[in-house]
């Protein structure tokens, strides 16, 4: 396997990266600055590279620049701080593959390389779609659950129409893959698919991303660059995420919709662009909308046809296949022979709940590839998320020490059931009664997005109690909650307890 190279003055974050990439079976060679990378590039070429844009004795987007002459199919992802704005832009407009904003996850920095090392190794078959695709076309295709066989009847019924679609669901459900399929079985195959994450782009850069920029627009701004909307034209534009587009640009985007006409940034000039829409977002927009953080008119114009995707709980009966499927495609990309799952431990994952849908069964079964001891899995292989929730009510008088698919180590304490006892006053007698009732009031008066709104109540209330009770420590935390500390990071910010 080719090296990613990584290229940065600073030796703390390359050595972040080599660590984090070697646990996950990359292999890397770094350099401290470009004019030794240009020299290794007469011998040899890495499968992808990382490169900071600011480095005393050469400027990274100079480095890009001349990656991109000598090897044009490399992929090249950059480092930047959010208050870069100009050297973003450049770096979007000399070719990068994608950015990594300073400070950032290891975590998302590692998916993010193993997705640019996927797009390099990607081969090219006859009618120009490599293997992802094929993948994708067995995603949609393969179920023998009723909830997806009404999927599939919905985009075949859906994909000659140019009509605006919704989709919702959960995250890790596969939107993406029903809007390319969609776009891929309709009168607009011919045409560009173009997909844009609303919440992976920073605020300030999404209006050039949708729009362009006409040169001179901001500094810079050195050429005109066309925007995600006109490399759309003719064919189909895919808006993930569209429920954390900042409110601004929601009226920017009604306005596209509605006359099919756009401005690029310090334009004068209207284009005009024929783009079919599909939309999709996890979060309840209803809610949003009440909450005066997604515009109601512009909610109407993508809520044409709502496509909604169930969770894998709801199709337990695809879990086989797809387990086989996603382990075969790991031993395939690892070049190592495939695994198998025995009945017994088969039957304990089709049990689990899968809060991270059919991307979680994926990872899951990707860390079997590579975990697993034996060619056979066994239920004691099993990731320990899965056997922990095995057997719930379980009393453990000794905490175990597993070992997660992230490498860490979490301990999984002592479980007790309690059942309280029946009240006189017929008041509820667990949290489970409190629950049913409330979620019993809240349907009767007809409140929208009752699930999104209770689970955020319990997480918050989990994750207070964790806190408390390891004293602020967010590592203990997370270990007591048997989740990541990158997670409990990010569930804080995102319930807004850091601010409390």
């Amino acid at each position: 396997m080719k090296p990613v190279w990584i290229v940065d003055d600073d030796q703390a974050i390359r050595w972040v990266l080599e660590k984090a990439l070697a646990r996950a079976g990359v292999p890397t060679r770094s350099f401290s600055q470009a004019a030794d990378v240009l020299e290794a590039l007469a011998h040899e070429a890495p499968v992808a590279l990382v490169s900071d844009i600011r480095m005393p004795g050469g400027n990274g987007l100079e480095l890009l620049r001349q990656l991109k002459e000598r090897h044009p199919g490399l992929p090249v992802i950059v480092m930047t701080a959010f208050a870069d704005l100009d050297s973003t832009v450049s770096a979007f407009q000399g070719g990068a593959f994608d950015y990594l904003a300073k400070p950032f996850d290891v975590n998302e920095a590692v998916a993010l390389i193993q997705r640019a090392m996927q797009e390099s190794a990607q081969p090219e078959s006859p009618d120009g779609q490599g293997e992802a695709q094929n993948n994708e076309r067995w995603m949609m295709t393969q179920s023998s659950s009723t909830a997806m066989q009404e999927v599939f009847r919905a985009i075949g019924r859906l994909a000659q129409s140019k009509v605006t679609v919704l989709i919702t669901g959960e995250s890790g459900t596969g939107k993406e893959l029903v809007a390319r399929a969609l776009h891929g079985h309709g009168v607009r195959a011919s045409g560009p698919f173009v997909a844009l994450n609303a919440a992976a782009i920073p605020r300030d850069l999404l209006e050039a991303e949708l729009f362009g920029h006409e040169r001179g627009a901001f500094t810079g701004a050195n050429t005109l660059r066309r925007g995600r909307f006109e490399e759309a034209h003719g064919g189909t534009l895919f808006l993930d995420e569209i429920g954390d587009m900042p409110i601004e640009l929601q009226t920017r985007l009604l306005r596209v919709l509605a006359e099919g006409s756009f401005y690029r940034v310090g334009g004068a000039q209207p284009v005009r662009v024929d783009v079919r829409i599909v939309a999709a977002t996890h979060q309840p927009l209803e809610q949003r909308v009440e909450q005066g953080l997604f515009r109601e008119d512009l909610f109407h114009r993508l809520n044409v046809i709502r496509l909604r995707l169930p969770p894998l709980r709801e199709r337990v009966e695809d879990i086989p296949a797809l387990a086989n499927h996603f382990l075969s495609a790991s031993a395939r990309a690892l070049g190592v022979p495939v695994k198998r799952l025995t009945p017994e431990a088969l039957a304990v994952l089709t049990k689990f709940d899968f809060p991270g849908n059919v991307r979680q069964l994926e990872n899951f079964c990707h860390w079997l590839t590579v975990m697993a001891p034996g060619q056979t899995v066994e239920r004691a292989d099993l990731p320990p998320e899965i056997r922990a929730m095995e057997h719930p009510p379980a009393v453990s008088a000794t905490p175990a020490r597993l070992a997660s698919p992230g490498g860490s180590i979490s301990t999984i304490g002592t479980v007790v059931q309690h059942s309280a006892p029946p009240s006189d006053d017929g008041s509820p007698r667990n949290w489970q009664d409190s629950l049913l009732r409330d979620a019993q009031y809240r349907l009767e008066r007809g409140e929208p997005a009752v699930m999104a709104t209770l689970t955020r109540q319990f997480e918050k209330i989990l994750l207070q109690s964790a806190l408390d009770a390891s004293r602020g420590r967010r590592v203990e935390a997370a270990s007591r909650l048997g989740i990541g500390r990158n997670t409990i990071t990010r569930k804080l910010r995102e319930l807004g307890i850091e601010d409390e």
